[in-house]
């Protein structure tokens, strides 16, 4: 249960703060919402309070967990590009994106890079390598208190080689 003031995580849209909780009445179903202002690009959202769990809304992760994303971006996966078709490792990532899970993000934006170093990626593969990249940075980045810019250098310097 969120509080106004709060902030939380939406999946694919990243962190946001709860503006205010309401109560819409549909065709006589009352129902209560979280209004949720996305940070990166002032969105509003309504999400209702009792399916917030089941979309992946949840609290940013905590500074104490940070090392562990960090550790997941540092492994090499198995294999590379193992699916074929981008359009069936489009589909298993944007399923992982939509977790709201920043683990499953790491390990899109990982096995993204590492695809990267061998060919260059087409533009859809770039689009979600930069959503990825910036869910990751936004919550890396509020969790530690850090800059931005310093946490993409540090996830940059991890796929140099």
């Amino acid at each position: 249960m969120f509080k106004i003031g709060d902030r939380a995580v939406y999946p694919t849209q990243g962190i946001g703060v709860i503006e205010s909780i309401e109560s819409k009445d549909f065709g006589g179903i009352k129902t209560e919402f979280y209004i949720l202002r996305i940070v990166d690009n002032d969105m509003t959202i309504m999400v209702p309070i009792s399916n917030a769990s089941h979309i992946g809304m949840r609290c940013p992760i905590d500074k104490k967990r940070v090392s562990s994303i960090f550790d997941v971006l540092g492994q090499r996966p198995k294999v590379v590009g193992a699916i074929a078709s981008w359009s069936r490792r489009q589909r298993e990532y944007n399923d992982k994106l939509k977790t709201g899970d920043l683990f499953e993000v790491a390990e899109v934006l990982r096995e993204l890079y590492c695809i990267r170093d061998g060919k260059e990626l087409s533009y859809g593969e770039k689009k979600v390598l930069e959503l990825a990249r910036r869910l990751v940075v936004k919550e890396v980045a509020l969790a530690e208190g850090a800059d931005e810019t310093a946490v993409t250098e540090r996830i940059e310097n991890l796929f140099v080689h």
